[in-house]
C-alpha cells in the first residue's frame, strides 16, 4: 500500500473534486492584469488531498493561468508573504506545472465528480458573465445534488448561474463573499499608495451587491475573517482568507 493510498477515503473510489480558476484577463477598470487567486486554489487544494480526495483543476478556457500578483507569497508587496501552503505548493514542481496546462471546463464529467470549486480573484468579476459553458456546469452539479462551491469574487458565478426554471440559483439562498466593507478597504489602500485615483473603483461591480440583487440572503463574518456558510449543497466562502473552511465545509459534506 502507497503512502496515497493509506491517506485516503476510500483507496479504490477516493472522492473527486473539480477546482475552477480563472483564465488571465485585463481589468476593464485599472488596466492591471488579472487573474485567479493562488491561496484560493492551494489551501482548498491541501486540505482536500490530505483527506485523499482527488483533485484536478480547470478553467473557462483551458490553457495557462496566471495569478494575481499580490497572492504569490514572492511579490514584493509582501501581502502574501506568510502563506506557506502557496509557497509549498508553488515550490513544489508537479503542483506548480497544474496551473501551466489547466483543462477546460468543458471536459468536466460531472459524474465523474463530488463537487466543483469555484476560486475567485480578480479576473472573474470581469471574465465570469460571458463564461457560460461555467455557469452550465456549476448548475449541472447543483441540480444533480452535487456540491456547488464558490469563494471570494469567484462567487461572482452567482449573479450569472441559473437554474432550468430561469431563476437565480442563489436566489433564497443564504449566501458569502467577497464584502462591501472589504471592497472598500481595498479601494482605499489602493488611493492612499497612488495607484488609482480617488474614486476610482477596482472592481466594476461588488459580489455583496450582486447576491442582494438576486434574492439571495448574504451574510459576512467581518473584514478578512475567514468565513464560509452552506445552505444545502450550495457553499460559499467570503475572501481569500476562506479557502480553508470552505474546503472543511465540503468535507463535512462529502464525508471524510
Amino acid at each position: 500500500m502507497s503512502l496515497k493510498d493509506a491517506n485516503a477515503v476510500t483507496p479504490s473510489r477516493p472522492k473527486r473534486v473539480a477546482i475552477v480558476i480563472a483564465n488571465p484577463a485585463v481589468s476593464d477598470t485599472t488596466g492591471w492584469p488579472v487573474g485567479f487567486w493562488w491561496s484560493e486554489l492551494t489551501h482548498p487544494y491541501y486540505e482536500m488531498t490530505e483527506k485523499g480526495y482527488e483533485v484536478e483543476i480547470f478553467s473557462p478556457a483551458g490553457g495557462r493561468c496566471e495569478a494575481d500578483a499580490m497572492s504569490d507569497p514572492r511579490d514584493p508587496s509582501g501581502y502574501s508573504a506568510s502563506d506557506l501552503i502557496t509557497m509549498g505548493f508553488i515550490n513544489t514542481p508537479s503542483l506548480a506545472a497544474l496551473v501551466e496546462e489547466t483543462k477546460s471546463v468543458s471536459e468536466i464529467n460531472v459524474a465523474d465528480f463530488g463537487a466543483i470549486v469555484i476560486a475567485g480573484g480578480q479576473a472573474p468579476m470581469f471574465t465570469f458573465e460571458k463564461a457560460t459553458e461555467l455557469h452550465g456546469k456549476f448548475v449541472e452539479f447543483y441540480e444533480a445534488g452535487k456540491i456547488a462551491a464558490a469563494l471570494c469574487h469567484g462567487v461572482a458565478i452567482l449573479k450569472f448561474a441559473k437554474l432550468l426554471n430561469g431563476e437565480h440559483l442563489a436566489k433564497g439562498k443564504t449566501v458569502t463573499g467577497f464584502a462591501n466593507v472589504e471592497e472598500d478597504f481595498a479601494d482605499r489602500a489602493v488611493w492612499d499608495y497612488g495607484m488609482l485615483p480617488e474614486g476610482q473603483h477596482i472592481m466594476p461591480w461588488r459580489v455583496e451587491d450582486a447576491m442582494n440583487e438576486i434574492g439571495a440572503n448574504y451574510i459576512q463574518a467581518g473584514m478578512w475573517r475567514g468565513f464560509a456558510v452552506r445552505d444545502g449543497n450550495l457553499i460559499t466562502g467570503q475572501q481569500n482568507f476562506s479557502g480553508g473552511e470552505t474546503a472543511r465545509l465540503i468535507i463535512q459534506a462529502l464525508g471524510e
